[in-house]
């Protein structure tokens, strides 16, 4: 019998799943919140209910607008991931739970490494009282962030844009 899958990507593997269900052209994104090993709830990026998604309509109007990544989620047609996970959770239940994201390719379905919520989610994220955040950078390595550190370096006044 081989060896015991980690905890933590035991739930990065249920995120990567739920990416699988997002609708966006550029990436794929699954969100995951846990608290004492209970699943509270999931999101993946995706046209808010009832409007086209971009997969719809076969096009990304940020990428035809030329807009880099990280920027100017406004003009997105998407509810990111974190968004529709913290949307869908109990508020009570979130204080103190642990995100797990997991960002894939739209093309190959590989985990694209280096991703982190943006600055919109990061705002949903410390609100909704989840103290930590794991993000998936390959099928074994992933990266913690006490989203603490998110409060006290507050990156919305470096001026610094993207992710």
């Amino acid at each position: 019998m081989g060896e015991r899958v980690s905890k933590e990507n035991y739930y990065l593997d249920i995120a990567e799943t739920v990416s699988e269900r997002s609708t966006c052209l550029r990436r794929r994104f699954g969100a995951l919140i846990v608290k004492n090993d209970v699943i509270i709830s999931t999101g993946y990026n995706g046209a808010p209910r009832g409007r086209k998604n971009c997969s719809d309509l076969g096009f990304c109007y940020r990428e035809h607008l030329g807009i880099p990544r990280g920027e100017r989620y406004e003009m997105c047609r998407s509810v990111h991931a974190e968004a529709n996970a913290v949307i869908a959770a109990d508020h009570d239940l979130m204080i103190g739970s642990t995100l797990y994201l997991c960002c894939t390719s739209p093309d190959t379905g590989d985990v694209m490494p280096g991703t982190t919520c943006c600055m919109m989610c990061k705002k949903l994220v410390i609100n909704a009282g989840i103290s930590k955040v794991v993000v998936r950078d390959d099928k074994e390595n992933f990266r913690e962030i006490d989203v603490s550190d998110w409060v006290a370096d507050d990156d919305s006044l470096s001026g610094r844009f993207g992710y």
